[in-house]
Order: structure tokens, then C-alpha cells, then sequence
């Protein structure tokens, strides 16, 4: 195995995946530990043995009848609290609907890159949103084999539409409709969570911010072949910091949940939406709900590209911490009182020493 030296990197992951290199830069080879572990993503999706990422079917979730409610919603709440991550099918948002928008955003980066620069982001002045890639944010400098479109989809009066793609021209209509269709499923998650936790129906969704705070962004992951997939990561494992992601992707496998101390490789179902479960319901709901370690894996045969929305709180308005009706004298409050943008600055800077934390690192659940 040849791992090779050079310290140059270009802007772009595609430019080097296209460059014609035969071994990657070592801002981009894992540690040796991680690479124990990363295999043959395609072979690994095979696998039949072994747990398996549940799918839950929503179509009772909203149902009149109380029983067939009260079903769907067990489901549910039992795939959050084994899992934190699932398949949802019959989830109400039109196949139609989930094509244009991935054929949007596809589109876009067939582009040229000069086209995709004109929409660069400015990660050094603290402008996140548009057309990047990981730049490195810890000690080894470590990279990741991605770029990425990134932008707030929702509320629509906090868009920044001279960020959004001009071209193709179906991208502003789909993605503005799929995030209004996101937004009312989110709405139905959070609902039957809610019940599940024995919580009046809307609590969930008001202590993440309702429908003027909770914001929906929206990161278009493109992870290019990779000469040598076994030696890097198209994203790091983490956990998201979101109250809820969702997730649509081109059916090319690539992600893996750390569940019961192994990497499981998720399967592609058809006209599915993946859905975790972040770090911010795990709080709030004081550790019922998982928000689980996942991580990307990529591949030398086919470009993966995932559709990822986060639904965020506000960053300083709401104090997170576990609800008072989920806490008792045997099950005490897990996590101390944070704003959502202090969580993210407890993530980034004290990973490495707080390993041991259930939302920093979920190994130990």
C-alpha cells in the first residue's frame, strides 16, 4: 500500500479526484486506528447478517384512529431510542418531489468548477453558506474526501437567495418546495415524539424553536471517487448537533452508524428519507433518544451525493437541557444547561478531551 507524501491539496476534493492521482495526500489518510475498520463500502451493503437499520412506515402516524396512531408512533419511538437513525417510507413527500430535487442539485455539480466557485463560501470571515470544503479544524489537519453546497432553506424569510444556484433553473422552485414538505414532516416527527415521552403533543417542536426559530439547512454533500477509499473518509464520524436531519441520497451506499461497539452499513431503500435523531432531542429528551455516531465511507467506482437538512434551533435564544418531566431521582439530568451555540463550541473544542461524553462521543451507548 502506498500512501503518498505530498503536502499539496487543491481547493476542490473533484479537482484532485480528476487530476488522475493514484495515491491521496496524507492531509486526507485517517489514523491508523480508524483504518482497522474501513472496508469495501459496496461489499459491506450486502451483508444481510447482523443488525440492520430499521424502516419505519409513517402512514398511520397522523391516523384518526387512536390505536393505529398510538402503533405507528411505538415504532417510532422505539427506533429512536435503539437507533437514533432510521428508514422513513410513506413519509407523504411525493417521489416526484424527491427526483427534482436531487436531479437539481446533481446538476449543479456537473457544472464546471469555475461555474460552482462563483457561488464560493468564505469560511475565514465566517460565511458558511454556499459552494465549499472541509477546511482542516483540527491539530493533525485532517481532511475530508468532500465539497459541499451549503445554505438555510427554511424559514423563507431568513433565506439568502443570492446564494442560491441560478442554474439549473428547477433548483430554486424544488428545493423551496421540498423544504416547506420537510418542514410539515418535521413537524409530524416531533409531534409523535413528543407523545412518545409522554409530553403534550407540540412541546418538542416549541422547545426547539417552532415554526419562526427552527431553521433548515440544507448540505448538498458531493463525495468523488476516491483512488484509495480505504485509507479516507468522506465525513469523520460525529454525531449531528441538529434537533432532527434528514437525509435523501443517489442510492450509492456510503453510510455507516456505530451501533453495539461495530460500524453498520445502512442500506439503500428506494423513495426513502433517512432520519436522525441530534444531539439536541438527545438532550432534551435526557439520553431516551439516541443521536448516534455515524460516519461516510467513499469509493473508487461511483460519486456519492447525499441531500442532508438540519433542523436547528435558535443558537443563543433557547437554553437546552433535559426536560424536567423525562427527569427522575433515578434518571438525573445527563447533560448541563446549554445554548445551542455553546453545544457546538463544547463539540469542536473539547472532543478530544471529553470523549466520554454521551453527545460528544455516543461510542459508550
Amino acid at each position: 500500500m502506498v500512501i503518498a507524501t505530498t503536502t499539496i491539496v487543491p481547493s476542490r476534493v473533484e479537482t484532485l479526484s480528476c487530476s488522475g492521482i493514484q495515491s491521496i495526500p496524507k492531509e486526507y489518510v485517517r489514523p491508523k486506528e480508524e483504518l482497522t475498520s474501513i472496508g469495501d463500502i459496496f461489499e459491506e451493503e450486502k451483508k444481510d447478517d447482523g443488525p440492520q437499520v430499521p424502516t419505519i412506515d409513517l402512514k398511520d402516524i397522523s391516523s384518526k384512529d387512536p390505536e393505529v396512531r398510538a402503533k405507528a408512533i411505538q415504532e417510532l419511538n422505539n427506533a429512536a431510542m435503539e437507533w437514533g437513525v432510521m428508514h422513513l417510507v410513506n413519509h407523504g413527500i411525493s417521489d416526484e418531489l424527491l427526483n427534482r430535487v436531487k436531479v437539481a442539485g446533481d446538476t449543479f455539480f456537473q457544472f464546471p468548477i469555475e461555474e460552482k466557485e462563483k457561488y464560493a463560501n468564505d469560511q475565514a470571515s465566517g460565511n458558511v453558506q454556499g459552494y465549499g470544503s472541509k477546511l482542516a479544524n483540527n491539530a493533525s489537519g485532517q481532511l475530508e474526501w468532500e465539497d459541499y453546497f451549503f445554505h438555510l432553506i427554511f424559514p423563507e424569510d431568513k433565506r439568502d437567495m443570492s446564494i442560491w444556484p441560478k442554474t439549473p433553473t428547477d433548483y430554486i422552485p424544488s428545493v423551496s418546495e421540498y423544504s416547506k414538505e420537510l418542514r410539515d414532516l418535521a413537524t409530524r416527527i416531533l409531534s409523535a415524539l413528543s407523545l412518545a415521552l409522554g409530553l403534550e403533543e407540540g412541546r418538542l417542536e416549541k422547545e426547539v424553536g417552532g415554526l419562526e426559530e427552527l431553521h433548515l439547512q440544507l448540505k448538498i454533500n458531493y463525495y468523488p471517487k476516491c483512488p484509495q477509499p480505504e485509507l479516507a473518509l468522506g465525513v469523520e464520524a460525529h454525531t449531528d448537533v441538529s434537533a432532527l436531519t434528514f437525509i435523501l441520497h443517489n442510492m450509492v451506499p456510503g453510510l455507516q452508524l456505530f451501533y453495539e461497539g461495530k460500524w453498520v452499513t445502512a442500506k439503500c431503500v428506494p423513495n426513502s428519507i433517512i432520519m436522525h435523531i441530534g444531539d439536541t432531542i438527545e438532550i432534551l429528551s435526557n439520553g431516551k433518544y439516541k443521536s448516534i455516531l455515524h460516519r461516510g465511507l467513499v469509493n473508487k467506482e461511483k460519486v456519492r451525493i447525499s441531500w442532508a437538512v438540519f433542523c436547528e434551533p435558535p443558537k443563543e435564544k433557547i437554553i437546552l437541557k433535559p426536560l424536567p418531566d423525562v427527569v427522575t431521582e433515578s434518571d438525573p439530568a445527563r447533560y448541563p444547561p446549554r445554548t445551542f451555540a455553546q453545544h457546538i463550541h463544547h463539540k469542536l473544542f473539547r472532543k478530544d478531551e471529553d470523549v466520554n461524553s454521551p453527545v460528544t462521543n455516543n461510542q459508550s451507548d
